[in-house]
């Protein structure tokens, strides 16, 4: 408090009702100490200009000096399994080709022919190749990138001694993710990350999950204001009015971990303070939502007097998710079972590590719109004792289809997402008619936000990026 007005400083101010801390403290199985960190920083109270969000110009500083000096997760490494298996990853005008060498290496080749520049391999493709050939001419490269043939090689006496394998973004693979960055000079991941959030990514080893469902859709709206809508719990009552009985919304936990990461912690299994009087600890099993509700096969725990919907849960989940996936969760927190544990890796990667809601999503600039975002949701499993598993292909949905038309995703989680997403296009116009020059942000639930802009400033401030042809090569 402050001494002499007697009200709470910017940034401090916090819902009265019980804290994210104190709700997972008595749950029976203890949380790990990542689940445990509080890492919060006042930013600031100032408006977010909202040309960010409609200017075609502010997107293509964006991709001249954003893009390609941050990480970037590509694909996971059970999308290219075994040598010459590869996965394209493009993010605006740029292409890769994601490849797993001969000795198990695993590289990123700007996807261009070195000839005449034609793609190697098209876009939104995986598969096996024993060498990468552009389509048009035949010249060929190794899946090292090393030069392997030019037909009519007598003609191209004047490439003798040019360096001709092909260029390649720098690789790095952590949490069995693959993840790329186009910047020669740019820090580690590790650094990039930095030491307490790398510390969590580590802890989950989601090198252990697969990926089950993966969707795809997009949107009529700026890649930042999409990813922006799931920053944050402050929207739950009013956009998903269906789950606030059993979500603790408005007192949810918010973090940042440096300008790369941060996250935040909503309580499942509570009802919201909002609520508290109208609901009782019945309605909570009664409204509870999964993301992967298939382990439940339809039931619903009975509660007996005395108990905590939210410990009955736990317990129930924890049996039917070894059940139905063949793993061992033992070793498993309540929190991690329950609770929505919702990352943000800047500039376009969100992890949710939990059991009940594991998720990835990822999030695109359409290169040809920049009022248009390409989204992706890929749900994870623990990976089968027995190591038997099939990682998903993607589903790519039209514009007018629900999330809930999907094969495989559980259709009340689809509502939220379709919840979600739809606020998108009021969104997206009402700025474009705003008189107001920009959005105004809560300094606690929406910290989230105002990092990112933060960390996207910072990077704008930056001359384009360039790079030349030599650094490029290995």
């Amino acid at each position: 408090m402050n001494q002499q007005t007697g009200k709470l400083k910017p940034g401090e101010a916090r819902h009265p009702d019980e804290t994210t801390q104190e709700i997972i403290a008595r749950d029976a199985h203890a949380a790990p100490a990542w689940a445990r960190d509080v890492s919060y920083t006042y930013m600031g109270s100032e408006d977010i200009s909202r040309d960010r969000y409609t200017g075609a110009e502010f997107a293509a500083g964006e991709m001249a000096r954003m893009w390609p000096r941050t990480w970037q997760m590509a694909c996971r490494e059970d999308n290219i399994p075994e040598a010459g298996d590869y996965y394209v990853y493009d993010i605006g005008p740029y292409s890769f080709v994601v490849a797993r060498t001969q000795d198990g290496e695993i590289r990123a080749h700007y996807n261009s022919c070195l000839h005449r520049g034609t793609k190697l391999k098209p876009s939104g493709t995986e598969g096996f190749s024993n060498d990468l050939k552009c389509p048009f001419h035949g010249w060929s490269w190794n899946l090292d990138g090393s030069l392997k043939d030019i037909p009519e090689k007598w003609d191209f006496a004047h490439l003798e001694g040019r360096k001709m394998c092909l260029p390649q973004a720098r690789v790095a693979r952590l949490g069995g993710f693959v993840w790329i960055n186009m910047d020669p000079s740019a820090p580690s991941l590790e650094d990039y990350l930095g030491e307490a959030a790398l510390a969590h990514l580590k802890a989950w080893k989601l090198e252990d999950r697969y990926i089950y469902l993966h969707v795809q859709k997009s949107y009529p709206a700026n890649w930042k204001l999409t990813m922006e809508a799931f920053m944050e719990a402050y929207h739950v009552g009013d956009t998903h009015p269906q789950v606030a009985p059993a979500n603790g919304d408005v007192n949810s936990q918010y973090d940042t971990f440096g300008p790369n990461v941060d996250r935040f912690i909503s309580t499942l299994g509570v009802v919201s303070p909002k609520l508290r009087d109208k609901y009782t600890e019945a309605d909570i099993i009664e409204n509870f939502t999964l993301g992967d509700s298939s382990a439940m096969g339809g039931q619903k725990p009975e509660l007996k007097e005395g108990q905590r919907a939210r410990q009955v849960m736990a317990d129930m989940f924890r049996a039917m998710f070894e059940q139905a996936t063949n793993t061992d969760l033992s070793h498993v927190s309540d929190t991690e079972l329950l609770d929505t544990y919702s990352y943000t890796f800047f500039p376009n990667l969100f992890l949710f590590p939990g059991i009940s809601l594991p998720m990835i999503y990822r999030f695109r600039p359409d290169p040809r719109d920049h009022r248009r975002t390409i989204y992706e949701v890929m749900f994870m499993r623990p990976k089968p004792l027995d190591g038997d598993f099939e990682m998903a292909e993607v589903q790519i949905l039209r514009d007018d289809q629900s999330f809930a038309e999907a094969e495989g995703m559980d259709p009340g989680f689809g509502v939220i997402l379709d919840q979600d997403t739809d606020n998108l296009y009021a969104q997206q116009e009402g700025l474009e008619a705003s008189a107001k020059p920009g959005i105004t942000l809560a300094d606690y639930q929406e910290i989230r936000i105002r990092n990112f802009e933060r960390t996207i400033d910072t990077y704008m401030a930056l001359a384009p990026f360039a790079a030349s042809l030599e650094e490029l090569q290995p």
